[in-house]
C-alpha cells in the first residue's frame, strides 16, 4: 500500500469533519467550528474532484463567512439539507442474525455476536471595480452568485496582504492571520466565500447559536485528490472531529500516521480469532497481503501511543493524538444503487420460526409437541439455507425511502470508504492528500460493512 512514505504512508478516518474551510469572525465576537462532514469524489482519468461539505457553527455573531480554498475554479452546486443524513442511513453496519425461536424450551443458535476561515459578514461584498486603463487588482472577483440560499463570490488574489486589506475593505473583520491566506496565495488557490445568517440558525439561552448550514457541493478540476485542512485550523481551539465519506474507483486511504490501517489491521487480527467462518469482505486476504509490513505498522502505532482494544473507541496516545477509524467500507455493486430506487432491499430479515404460532399454543399439552417439531423443522431448513446467517441492519421506513435523494451521487462499480479522525491543531499545518488504500502492489479491496465481534461501538 502506498502506507509507506519515509517510514509509513498511511491514511486517515474521521467522523465529523472540519477541513475544508475557515471562519472570518466579527469583533468581540466567536465563531468555533465543533464539526463537519464531507463527501468527496474523485476521477482520477478526468482529474476532477468534488467534494460536499456542511460545516457545523457555534457562536455568538450575528453574521460570518466561510471562505473555502480550491486549487482551480468550482462549480457549485447545492445538495440535499438531510443529504448526509442519507449517507449515515446508508452506511449503517449490518449484524449477523440467526433463525430463533421464542417459544422452543432449548438455546439459541448463532454465533456471539470546507475547511473553511471565522469571519462575520456584515455586508454584501462588492465586486472588484475594474476601472479603464487601471493596474491589474490584488484581488478579482472571478464571479458571484447564489447557491440554495448562500451568497458566494470567487476571488484570487496575488498577495496575502492584499487580500487580507480586501477583506478588510468588504467589511469582513478578519481574526486570523496572514499566514493561512498565504499559504493558499502560494499555490495560486482560489477562494470560495460564502455568507451566513445566523438569526436562521437555533438560538441558545445565552444567545449564542449552533447549526448547520444546507451542504454545498464543489467541483473543481485537480491534479490530486486533496482536502484543504491548513486553512481550518484557524477556528480550532485544540481539536476537530471530522467524518469523510470518500468514493472513488478503489479503496482509499490518508497518508503517513492518519491512515486508519492503524486500527484496521489489528481489528482484522483481533477478528480473525473470533470467526471460525473467516472474516467476511476479504479482510483475511488483506491481512495476508499487508503480512510483511504488519510488524513496521504496529511498532509505528505504538510509538505514536496508539493501542487497539476490542470492543473500544480508540483512546489518545502520545501528545493526546487519535488514530483515525475506518467506520464503512464497500464496493458498490448493482443492488448496492437499487437500494437508493427501492428495487433491492435495506436488508435482509431472519425468517420468523415461530410464525403462525402463540405461547398459547405451546401450552396446550396436546399441541405442543406438534407445534415444536414444525418450529424445529423450520430452524434446519434456515440453517441449511444460510448456515453463516442472514445480515441485518435497521432504520425507520421513512429514512430509507429518502435514501432515493442518494440517487446519481452514490455510483456503482465505485469504492465508497467512510473514515473518522480527530485533529489536534498542531495536526493541521498542512492539507489532506488521499490516496489508494494499498501496500506495494496489493490493494486493500477489503470491505467493513458486517459488525465484527471486535468492533468498537
Amino acid at each position: 500500500m502506498r502506507l509507506l512514505s519515509a517510514a509509513i504512508a498511511m491514511l486517515a478516518a474521521a467522523s465529523q469533519s472540519r477541513a475544508a474551510c475557515c471562519y472570518f469572525s466579527a469583533k468581540n465576537a466567536d465563531i468555533l467550528q465543533p464539526a463537519q462532514k464531507v463527501f468527496l469524489t474523485y476521477d482520477p482519468a478526468e482529474k476532477v474532484e468534488t467534494f460536499t461539505v456542511q460545516p457545523k457553527f457555534e457562536g455568538n455573531a450575528l453574521d460570518f463567512g466561510m471562505v473555502i480554498p480550491t486549487p482551480t475554479q468550482p462549480k457549485l452546486h447545492e445538495m440535499p439539507r438531510d443529504f448526509f443524513k442519507h449517507l449515515a442511513i446508508y452506511t449503517i453496519l449490518k449484524k449477523r442474525e440467526f433463525p430463533n425461536s421464542k417459544l422452543m424450551p432449548q438455546p439459541q443458535f448463532g454465533l456471539g455476536r470546507g475547511a473553511m476561515m471565522p469571519m462575520a459578514a456584515n455586508k454584501a461584498m462588492d465586486l472588484a471595480e475594474k476601472a479603464q486603463g487601471a493596474p491589474r487588482p490584488v484581488v478579482r472577483v472571478l464571479e458571484a452568485g447564489l447557491v440554495g440560499s448562500l451568497d458566494y463570490k470567487i476571488i484570487e488574489a496575488d498577495r496575502a496582504d492584499g487580500l487580507f486589506q480586501w477583506l478588510k475593505e468588504h467589511k469582513y473583520s478578519y481574526s486570523g492571520d496572514e499566514a493561512s491566506l498565504n499559504f493558499y496565495v502560494q499555490k495560486k488557490w482560489l477562494f470560495t466565500v460564502m455568507k451566513i445568517d445566523t438569526m436562521q440558525m437555533k438560538r441558545n439561552k445565552d444567545g449564542t447559536f449552533a447549526g448547520e448550514v444546507t451542504p454545498t457541493r464543489f467541483q473543481f478540476a485537480s491534479e490530486k485528490f486533496i482536502y484543504p485542512l491548513k486553512i481550518t485550523q484557524i477556528s480550532v481551539k485544540d481539536k476537530t472531529e471530522a467524518l469523510f465519506y470518500v468514493q472513488a474507483p478503489y479503496k482509499c486511504d490518508l497518508e503517513g500516521d492518519f491512515s486508519y490501517q492503524m486500527t484496521w489491521i489489528p481489528m482484522l487480527q483481533a477478528g480473525s480469532g473470533c470467526m471460525p467462518s473467516g472474516l467476511p469482505g476479504g479482510g483475511g486476504e488483506w491481512l495476508k497481503n499487508f503480512q510483511p509490513q504488519q510488524q513496521v505498522l504496529m511498532q509505528r502505532a505504538q510509538g505514536l501511543g496508539f493501542n487497539f482494544v476490542a470492543g473500544q473507541r480508540p483512546q489518545p496516545g502520545k501528545g493526546g493524538r487519535i488514530p483515525s477509524t475506518m467506520e464503512w467500507a464497500r464496493k458498490l455493486a448493482k443492488d448496492d444503487v437499487k437500494i437508493l430506487r427501492g428495487e433491492a432491499p435495506y436488508s435482509e430479515k431472519a425468517p420468523d420460526v415461530d410464525e403462525g404460532f402463540t405461547q398459547a399454543d405451546v401450552n396446550d399439552a396436546n399441541r405442543s409437541q406438534a407445534i415444536f417439531k414444525v418450529i424445529q423443522a423450520r430452524l434446519n431448513k434456515a440453517r441449511q439455507e444460510r448456515p453463516l446467517g442472514y445480515l441485518v441492519r435497521e432504520a425507520p421506513k421513512e429514512d430509507v425511502t429518502a435514501l432515493a435523494q442518494l440517487a446519481g451521487h452514490i455510483q456503482e462499480g465505485k469504492f465508497v470508504t467512510k473514515f473518522r479522525k480527530i485533529f489536534l491543531k498542531d495536526e493541521m499545518n498542512d492539507d489532506l492528500v488521499i490516496i489508494p488504500a494499498r501496500y506495494n502492489d496489493a490493494e486493500d479491496k477489503s470491505e467493513y460493512e458486517e459488525i465484527l465481534p471486535v468492533s468498537p461501538p
